[in-house]
């Protein structure tokens, strides 16, 4: 098995991808791409690496199927710059390796997040984790925009004097707020970055890490895109039904058999149903 060299990969490896308005991705390394994907997938029975047809539709067949090893061969690390409210979101996702930047050697740096005013909304009635779509009025999110950053320069004043005391930074950062940047190495497998990337785009995740999700599925996009190709045909923008959804597309269709189970599909369920159906 030779090793991968992904040349579009190795042309942006180190370059910084901006997110929000201080933070970046940068991949760093990887390892393996589209063909060490087809390579692992084919070892059972010897029979290398074949043409590009062929390949595209073994990863194809792989993903349709969920046959995820050979996805697993494939590993990338980022560095990323991130507030510590998406970090903490982030870090949910236990199937990588990471190292971040410790408050307790470094003195942190001056550096908050500040959400733009189009971003700047009122808790969502009926969504509980999350913000309304209507942004508020301009002028309102400006104000609320100014006393966001105002509360962060006093708060980083406060530390900064902590630290010219001699107090200790491990103590001195703990009042710090999440909106602070911070960074770290995060290295994944293909497959698990498949899984984040399924979460963090959705529509139901924050604002903030479906942009850094955005970015990621980008960057991956240089080591396989074959495969980042066949996540986002077959996972991305795949729907799957329940049995008894997919019992009432049967009967909607005309081909149900006896008594469809569909008819048990009731409120909130058909609700979810429907939005499916709509996409």
């Amino acid at each position: 098995m030779a090793h991968c060299v992904v040349p579009e990969a190795d042309a942006i490896l180190d370059q910084e991808f901006p997110v929000l308005d201080k933070g970046f991705i940068r991949l760093v390394d990887y390892l393996g791409g589209d063909e060490r994907v087809v390579q692992s997938a084919r070892v059972s029975y010897g029979a290398g690496t074949k043409g590009y047809r062929e390949d595209r539709g073994l990863i194809d067949y792989l993903l349709r199927n969920q046959h995820t090893s050979p996805f697993e061969q494939v590993v990338l690390t980022f560095h990323v710059k991130l507030p510590i409210f998406v970090a903490r979101q982030w870090i949910r996702h236990r199937t990588a390796r990471l190292n971040e930047i410790s408050g307790r050697y470094s003195v942190m740096q001056e550096e908050f997040y500040v959400p733009i005013p189009e971003d700047v909304a009122l808790q969502s009635t009926d969504h509980k984790q999350g913000r309304a779509a209507e942004a508020l009025d301009r002028e309102i999110a400006q104000e609320i925009r100014t006393g966001m950053a105002a509360a962060q320069k006093r708060t980083y004043t406060d530390y900064t004097r902590l630290i010219e005391q001699g107090v200790a930074r491990e103590l001195a950062r703990i009042n710090l707020p999440l909106s602070l940047y911070t960074e770290l190495y995060w290295q994944i497998d293909l497959h698990n970055l498949f899984h984040f990337l399924e979460l963090r785009l959705s529509a139901h995740a924050q604002k903030e890490i479906r942009c850094y999700a955005a970015v990621l599925l980008e960057i991956t996009k240089k080591v396989a895109p074959q495969s980042c190709m066949s996540f986002e045909r077959y996972v991305l923008d795949g729907v799957s039904f329940s049995r008894e959804e997919f019992a009432e597309i049967r009967r909607r269709l005309g081909v149900a058999q006896g008594t469809a189970v569909g008819a048990s599909l009731q409120g909130k369920d058909v609700e979810r149903f429907e939005a499916k159906l709509k996409g």
